[in-house]
């Protein structure tokens, strides 16, 4: 929370405060409203305290708008939404999907039998980790075997390397490239 809006809140629950036990000690009979009217009629009356009264009044109304229709913390929460917030005593550790999407990358890489690759990151609210990688292979490779391997190992690395827990390893096998033969002139 802002300095801004602690100074707000804390004014706003005095200024309740004040007038709930006002309006308690009027309900009891302790305070005349007679009384309450006659100590507003001489605050409006004087110059000084009239102008007070209305500059805090005006105050207390933009303070109530800016609360009411400028979440503050919005702009934090968009800017989150691009990757996984971890926090500790020393500060905060913003990741982002790129980050994440180019660790699958170079693990997906590092297989001789993938070839082009595409990843996309999501997360939900909870900060649940699911990739999605887009692939083709080589004709020679044996697909279900090298989906296991890349699940476990994209796992393995975005926890080694984040401390991250992933929800799913989704492959989509898009196209089997043919191997191509390095003889020349045949």
């Amino acid at each position: 929370m802002k300095t801004i809006e602690k100074i707000t809140l804390v004014l706003f629950s005095t200024l309740m405060l004040i007038v709930s036990v006002i309006l308690c000690l009027t309900i009891f009979g302790w305070i005349d409203t007679a009384d309450i009217g006659n100590v507003l009629n001489i605050a409006i009356s004087n110059n000084v305290s009239s102008n007070v009264i209305l500059v805090l009044s005006i105050i207390f109304i933009l303070l109530a708008i800016r609360c009411i229709f400028f979440d503050s913390s919005s702009k934090e929460k968009e800017e989150y939404k691009n990757g996984i917030l971890l926090e500790n005593v020393n500060g905060k550790l913003l990741i982002t999907k790129e980050t994440i999407e180019n660790l699958v990358n170079a693990v997906v890489k590092g297989f001789d039998s993938a070839e082009e690759v595409t990843t996309q990151i999501e997360l939900d609210n909870e900060n649940n980790l699911k990739v999605f990688v887009n692939m083709s292979v080589k004709e020679n490779a044996v697909i279900k075997e090298l989906s296991t391997n890349l699940q476990n190992k994209i796992k393995e690395a975005i926890k080694r390397a984040s401390d991250l827990e992933v929800k799913e390893v989704n492959i989509k096998v898009k196209n089997i490239e043919p191997v191509k033969d390095n003889i020349a002139g045949v």
